[in-house]
């Protein structure tokens, strides 16, 4: 635990000052009592003693008035809060090679089921989008909260040739900032373009530190390699400039695999050196998922990430409060026990 203000923690000092006074007071109490003529007639006209319950209240006081001091430094902890997260763009890859079958029943299927379920786990308050990418990447389906539009945009999935993994992360961003003015020319066509530092320009905001944009994050899947499109960590650092996380989830073989596809092969491989790089650059984690059981564990997982979150929050008020339940304790056991407060 830390402290916004731990200059005020030198006002501790003032609670053994308080013991202190406490105790001087039970003592001039004590020779108080003592001038009587008898003390043995006193006690017995006064019958049994309090006993330890007259230290009870002024003890459950004397911890109030430190939980107060302390909240008076502004302390901060690690806490464990609902995340502020509002949308989330999934951005799926829907290339040729999601037809592999070493991922049961294929990549495409169980990459579809795993989506699916990780939707249904989200808060309603969450809203999805979807997007889509290939030779070329696609929106297909804006942001919403509606589950049953989710579902149905993901059966809707065609596999195509190429994959442009750049231009699912720009047009992500472009989902998630619509009005953020984002050149999307460079994603229209199937051939590769690096990300120039003048597109958009007049438009972009100042860039914010990585990983700090909270109201919203992307889900990249993929099981290859860039083949065409924008470069992936140029699109990356699109993404941590505007402090946005991409995780990132890798699915298929690592040593990859020769398949076909309407009448030609092609061989494919997991680009996990820049899948990493991508969460690495946003802040964000890499997953890898070799099997349909374990992209629906990295889905679980990514669920529970996103929907709480742990951050440094001041808890000044948690002090406060236990303060004034202390007070009140103290107070009502006194009243029941002596019929006074204090």
């Amino acid at each position: 635990m830390t402290f916004v203000w731990p200059d005020f923690l030198w006002l501790l000092a003032l609670v053994p000052a308080l013991v202190l006074l406490y105790f001087w007071l039970l003592h001039r109490r004590k020779k108080n009592t003592v001038r009587y003529a008898s003390l043995a007639m006193v006690k017995q006209a006064a019958g049994k003693g309090p006993g330890w319950r007259r230290h009870v209240p002024p003890a459950l006081m004397l911890l109030a008035i430190t939980a107060l001091l302390l909240a008076t430094a502004r302390p901060l902890a690690v806490i464990t809060l609902p995340s502020q997260q509002e949308t989330i763009v999934l951005a799926m890859d829907v290339s040729g090679s999601m037809r592999a079958t070493d991922v049961h029943p294929n990549r495409l299927v169980a990459s579809q089921e795993a989506a699916k379920a990780f939707i249904k786990d989200l808060p309603r308050t969450v809203r999805v989008g979807i997007v889509s990418f290939a030779g070329t990447a696609a929106v297909v389906q804006p942001p919403t909260q509606s589950r049953e539009d989710l579902f149905a945009a993901i059966d809707r999935f065609q596999l195509q040739r190429a994959t442009a993994i750049g231009s699912g992360i720009v047009l992500s961003l472009a989902t998630l900032f619509p009005d953020a003015g984002i050149d999307l020319s460079q994603i229209t066509g199937a051939r590769s373009m690096p990300l120039g530092p003048n597109d958009s320009k007049k438009k972009e905001a100042p860039p914010v530190p990585p990983g700090s944009y909270n109201s919203g994050a992307i889900i990249l899947l993929t099981d290859g390699q860039r083949t065409t499109g924008p470069d992936p960590m140029d699109a990356a650092k699109m993404a941590a400039d505007r402090g946005v996380k991409v995780y990132t989830v890798g699915i298929g073989t690592k040593e990859g695999e020769t398949i076909g596809f309407e009448g030609w092969s092609m061989r494919v491989r997991l680009d996990e050196d820049t899948l990493k790089g991508i969460a690495n650059l946003t802040r964000a984690e890499y997953f890898y998922a070799g099997t349909a059981g374990d992209l629906k564990k990295v889905y679980e997982s990514l669920s529970t990430r996103l929907v709480v979150e742990r951050k440094e929050t001041e808890i000044s008020a948690l002090f406060a409060a236990v303060a004034a339940g202390l007070v009140v304790i103290a107070a009502g056991l006194s009243v029941a026990w002596f019929g006074r407060v204090m």
